[in-house]
């Protein structure tokens, strides 16, 4: 999936799909989803540096804005940064506000069962339809691998695609096994050339969002095959 990215010529029609996929994702949601996510949307629309993706705003403005007290502010921003849709660039100190940014490979993700509800022209901008599930495409999941270690990098980006998608993560993810950090880069192993080549095509934009909301600091993934 070609995550669509706010910037270039189109960057103002960008700006506005992602906030389109926001808003489909809100109003297929409930009352509680509606409206953490155009709190949301009001800090992005008010204050949100596009360019350098950067928030920087006070709990004290933000509860004005959004009409709480900062307790609501507190709660409801450890909710986005729990989903993954926020993240800590600079912790604040001596006075200084935290500096936020939007992790929007996340954020498309999240909202993509909802862009069909746009319109097709959307589906087709925005990177295609959401993967049909395994057994759609009449595809046998492979036998499941063994857990990675609790602590393991792999092992708590396995954590998050599974709660995602169980099914998702039983034919696909399971199977495949950690090989490591080089250079930065997380090294996976699928069980076969087929797998590999399906993830990388299908599945890698998951896989890397899911492995950064584990540690910031890993550049990338890269998947091979176990077959050489």
């Amino acid at each position: 999936m070609q995550v669509i990215r706010p910037v270039g010529r189109e960057a103002a029609a960008k700006k506005y799909d992602i906030l389109s996929a926001m808003m489909a994702h809100a109003l297929a949601g409930d009352q509680h989803r509606q409206r953490l996510v155009l709190r949301l949307m009001s800090l992005i629309t008010t204050r949100y540096n596009w360019q350098r993706n950067e928030l920087t705003m006070g709990q004290k403005d933000i509860a004005r804005l959004w009409c709480v007290d900062e307790r609501t502010v507190k709660r409801d921003m450890a909710r986005l940064r729990a989903l993954g849709w926020l993240l800590v660039k600079t912790q604040g100190a001596r006075g200084r506000v935290s500096v936020l940014g939007l992790d929007l490979d996340r954020i498309m993700l999240d909202t993509r069962q909802e862009w069909r509800n746009i319109g097709p022209d959307f589906v087709d901008r925005a990177g295609g339809p959401a993967p049909q599930s395994p057994a759609d495409d009449k595809v046998v999941p492979f036998r499941r691998a063994p857990s990675a270690a609790a602590g393991a990098l792999w092992g708590r980006a396995r954590q998050l695609l599974s709660a995602e998608d169980p099914a998702l993560f039983e034919a696909w993810f399971a199977p495949v096994a950690d090989g490591g950090v080089q250079d930065g880069r997380l090294q996976l192993i699928a069980p076969t050339r087929f797998h590999a080549d399906y993830l990388r095509t299908h599945l890698l934009l998951r896989i890397e969002v899911a492995v950064r909301r584990a540690d910031l600091s890993v550049l990338g993934v890269q998947i091979r095959c176990a077959q050489g």
